[in-house]
């Protein structure tokens, strides 16, 4: 893995744009760079859960913090150009699948309609130079075969969520070719993460909350695909490999355009009763219960990226095997659980994932 100290020296002080702070891995970046020295404005809805990750690190008071919707094309826009970032993140989203058959519509406005308003508002803002675009694993069509998927396989989605991503893909793939690459100093890339993991979540139907509030109530864990496998990775996992384009993009715009998978090894798969079983180990109580799933929606069972291109032209591998990810991740509840500041142990487990940092 690249040695991130440089990556954080270039972005100390910079002007940083993000969608969708208030979300999970948002609220992680949002603080990351904060602990950076970067100068930093979120764009979001207010957060979507009680409590949330955004809240308890108190990051309205440490950024520069703005409550909108990307689907409201004209105060995102001047949002963007009030402030003149140099780095942009584009994170906010109608994150979940199941949620997506509920309100299709929803999810393809914010999915698809949001980020073409996010790409024109970069567009039309001549400070940028580096943009990553965040989609998700669930962007490529999924057959699930072993193989982990790569940048050039095909996109598509069964699924209005993922279909929304795919959709997101090929937006910004135009945009890409028509707009960004007459713009020699942008630097624009899509990126695609495998199922992200850690402290701050408590999102409805992911299974790392849906373990930590099962034992808060005392309830048996439910699982409906005990045996799906996942490739589970830390939330800084990624978030490392996002910082690390983006500075590339800045350097050398025209070299690191395109899309890049960031995902842990095959060798790191777990199903989903392993994860859980995991969780009840270090939190000390808990217990599972198997059940048929009362929907017919469909779920994907197996899912892997091809990281090749990441590990081989920018030197980005994951830090954290499988074990430590869950145990870091499991400590983290633990810690809020037993009254500890959220603050403190998102500071302390950043600094143990970047040395470079200390």
């Amino acid at each position: 893995m690249t040695n991130m100290k440089d990556i954080f020296q270039h972005l100390k002080g910079r002007r940083v744009f993000i969608t969708g702070h208030t979300g999970f891995k948002g609220s992680w970046l949002a603080f990351l760079l904060h602990e950076i020295g970067a100068d930093v404005m979120g764009f979001a809805l207010s957060p979507a859960t009680t409590p949330s990750h955004f809240d308890l690190l108190n990051l309205s008071q440490k950024i520069k913090h703005v409550e909108g919707d990307i689907r409201d094309a004209s105060t995102l826009s001047k949002t963007l150009n009030d402030f003149q970032p140099e780095f942009v993140f584009h994170l906010a989203a109608q994150a979940l699948v199941r949620p997506s058959y509920d309100d299709p519509t929803a999810t393809f406005s914010t999915n698809v309609l949001g980020s073409v308003h996010l790409l024109d508002a970069v567009r039309q803002c001549e400070s940028v130079r580096s943009l990553v675009y965040i989609t998700s694993d669930k962007c490529y069509e999924n057959v699930e075969w072993i193989w982990g998927y790569r940048e050039n396989d095909p996109l598509g989605g069964r699924d209005p969520y993922s279909a929304s991503k795919a959709a997101a893909e090929i937006v910004f793939s135009s945009y890409e070719r028509s707009f960004f690459t007459h713009r020699p100093l942008l630097g624009a890339a899509s990126t695609r993460a495998g199922n992200v993991i850690g402290g701050g979540d408590w999102a409805v139907d992911r299974i790392i909350p849906d373990c930590i509030r099962a034992i808060n109530a005392d309830n048996p864990i439910r699982l409906r695909s005990p045996n799906a496998t996942r490739p589970w990775q830390h939330v800084l996992e990624p978030l490392a490999g996002y910082l690390l384009l983006a500075v590339r993009l800045y350097e050398e715009p025209q070299r690191w355009n395109g899309s890049w998978n960031f995902g842990p090894s095959t060798h790191e798969v777990r199903t989903v009763q392993n994860v859980a079983e995991i969780i009840i180990d270090h939190l000390g109580r808990g217990n599972i219960e198997i059940v048929e799933s009362q929907t017919q929606v469909h779920e994907a069972r197996l899912l892997q990226l091809n990281c090749d291109k990441a590990h081989q032209l920018l030197n980005w591998y994951p830090r954290w095997n499988a074990d430590t990810t869950l145990k870091a991740t499991a400590l983290w509840y633990k810690a809020i659980m037993e009254g500890q500041d959220a603050e403190q142990i998102t500071r302390t487990q950043i600094h143990a994932f970047f040395p470079e940092l200390t």
